[in-house]
């Protein structure tokens, strides 16, 4: 059962809520787009329903709640090391079916891979989920191919309906705050198709390293790394020490997202690159995404969410991509 909500009622709610909680959700910003007099779509703290854009797909996924783009991992003097106070409220980001099998993802790498990542699990352990549902598939999603247009991982399901909201309670933490509203029967509807159609070849292997499709690649991508940073499930950084001017045996380490797709990502010591050319970081990214981390937890780590197509500006298509590699194996 669910309950219908006035948007005053709701918002209220949201008030009581963020007593305890950082309330998250897709939030629109006028003419912050990429082009001139376009709108951004991306995750903000919100306050009130009419703050959260239920209606588009956020162009940045909501991974950078729980892994900041720039995060302080510890400060240093001489003789001690500090690591920083964490907010002590509590964590509510709206997410769809997708994101939500995303942090599936990020949890399998910081939590389930050989050694615990203690700066993700204190952000992890705060956060609920609130379900959105998808009315229509957007443009370049393909999550009913990889299983993740559906999910029973929520907390609270919430549905914009007309000048109200439709409620759905199923985090016992939250009963409290609902016992209000007319009660009604309630139940997300999940996308079941999608435009995009994408094909997993059945018998990958390394011998698809040989592909000619690859080197296409290297004249076409031009190594900006936007598929990496609006994706949900990329999780690299790199390490950074920062050294104070006023004392410069003072100071903090901190850790940033990085990219596969730049230059210097996969450089080592002797300035030797192994991947330099673009063609070979797209073929690292793509078996990454539907090989090697399927190999090593039994599951795609690509959630369909087509935020890479979405953002390149060389219109370099993951789906596409990957439906190429399938029929050139059909046909190798």
């Amino acid at each position: 059962m669910g309950i219908y909500l006035s948007n005053k009622e709701f918002n209220n709610v949201l008030k009581e809520l963020g007593k305890e909680y950082r309330i998250y959700a897709p939030k629109l910003f006028k003419n912050k787009g990429r082009f001139s007099d376009t709108d951004l779509v991306r995750y903000d703290e919100v306050y009130s329903v009419e703050e959260i854009e239920f209606n588009k797909k956020s162009y940045y996924s909501p991974k950078e709640i729980l892994l900041p783009i720039t995060q302080t991992l510890f400060y240093f003097t001489e003789d001690k090391v500090i690591e920083p106070e964490m907010d002590d409220k509590k964590i509510l980001v709206f997410l769809r079916s997708c994101d939500i099998h995303a942090v599936k993802r990020l949890d399998e790498i910081y939590l389930k891979n050989g050694v615990e990542d203690p700066y993700y699990k204190k952000r992890r352990e705060k956060i609920n989920f609130v379900l959105m549902e998808c009315e229509n598939s957007f443009e370049n999603c393909f999550c009913v191919n990889m299983g993740t247009n559906k999910t029973e991982d929520y907390s609270l399901f919430v549905k914009k309906d007309g000048n109200g909201i439709l409620v759905k309670v199923k985090g016992e933490d939250f009963t409290s705050y609902f016992d209000i509203g007319e009660e009604i029967e309630i139940n997300p509807k999940f996308i079941e198709e999608n435009k995009v159609k994408v094909n997993i070849p059945d018998n990958l292997d390394i011998n698809i390293f040989k592909l000619p499709i690859w080197s296409e690649y290297t004249s076409r991508c031009i190594g900006c790394g936007r598929c990496n940073i609006v994706c949900g499930t990329c999780s690299c950084f790199s390490m950074q020490d920062i050294f104070y001017k006023d004392n410069e045996k003072t100071g903090e380490r901190r850790r940033v997202w990085a990219s596969c797709q730049i230059d210097g990502y996969s450089e080592v010591a002797g300035g030797f690159d192994f991947r330099s050319n673009q063609g070979d970081r797209m073929r690292f990214k793509v078996m990454h995404k539907i090989y090697d981390f399927n190999k090593r937890f039994g599951y795609q780590m690509c959630v369909g969410c087509g935020r890479c197509d979405d953002a390149c500006p060389e219109y370099i298509s993951f789906s596409c991509c990957v439906n190429r590699l399938n029929q050139e194996i059909k046909t190798s």
